[in-house]
């Protein structure tokens, strides 16, 4: 192997993907895994689990699986001490999980704005800090926070995902501020718009996506296996001086009026 294919060689490595059983997460495991790193899976429903576990296991990937709710802090404690203990040391950790509800703010339902939060911003912090507890006793670490294009940006009836996804934006910043010094390395990944099943509602919106295309410069919807090649990135050596850094994989949407 060439010094160049080292920088992004993650055999030996060991990933926890939130979230993963489908979507952006199972393609970003997928992918992690065909640059050489073990999987640990994540997610609640244990059928999806072991059918993205079979699938990986089909094409020759070391994989093991974890089912936790990472909106429940000591379900997620619980859940990380036991795969460093009976699995192995996480290296890597893909905090992935997410969900997205569509309504007028002014019509936002309470419950709706709470389940977000814990979702998509409170699983980052009770995910983030139960494996970063790890990774600062080893002195190393990659943490690759799921950012978004509505990080930056924001269109009508996502107001509340907007800002749980902003916050993970500077969020992924606290953390680089807080554990760069141990040695860890903390960035956030924000995809634009791919397709996947958090989307299809859009994706099927001829409305939707024929604004999609005039909007983004690329003028597409993305492919979620456009997303590995940044996430290898930002969980090898490749990445080894950048922190707290927000990666935009959007087509260019977010340059452009």
């Amino acid at each position: 192997m060439d010094v160049n294919s080292e920088l992004f060689d993650l055999s030996g490595q060991r990933a926890l993907v939130t979230g993963s059983s489908q979507g952006i997460g199972f393609a970003l495991a997928h992918g992690l895994a065909m640059h050489g790193a073990e999987i640990v899976l994540n997610g609640r429903d244990k059928v999806k689990l072991d059918d993205a576990a079979r699938r990986l296991r089909e094409v020759g990937v070391t994989v093991s699986i974890s089912e936790f709710d990472v909106t429940d802090a000591d379900a997620v404690k619980r859940g990380v001490d036991a795969i460093e203990q009976g699995i192995g040391p996480i290296d890597i950790l893909i905090n992935n999980a997410g969900m997205q509800f569509r309504t007028p703010l002014e019509d936002f339902p309470v419950d709706r704005w709470e389940q977000l939060l814990r979702t998509n911003i409170s699983s980052v912090f009770y995910a983030g800090q139960a494996v970063a507890r790890h990774m600062i006793g080893r002195g190393r670490g990659k943490i690759v926070n799921i950012a978004s294009v509505q990080s930056e940006l924001a269109r009508p009836g996502i107001a509340p995902y907007t800002a749980t996804k902003g916050a993970v934006k500077n969020l992924t910043r606290g953390m680089c501020t807080d554990w760069a010094r141990h040695g860890l390395q903390i960035n956030a990944l924000a995809p634009g718009y791919f397709k996947t099943p958090l989307n299809q509602a859009l994706v099927d919106s001829e409305e939707f996506s024929s604004w999609l295309e005039k909007r983004t410069p690329a003028g597409r919807w993305g492919d979620v296996e456009e997303l590995v090649g940044a996430a290898v990135f930002l969980s090898s050596r490749a990445s080894s001086f950048v922190n707290g850094h927000t990666l935009y994989v959007d087509g260019g949407i977010t340059t452009s009026l």
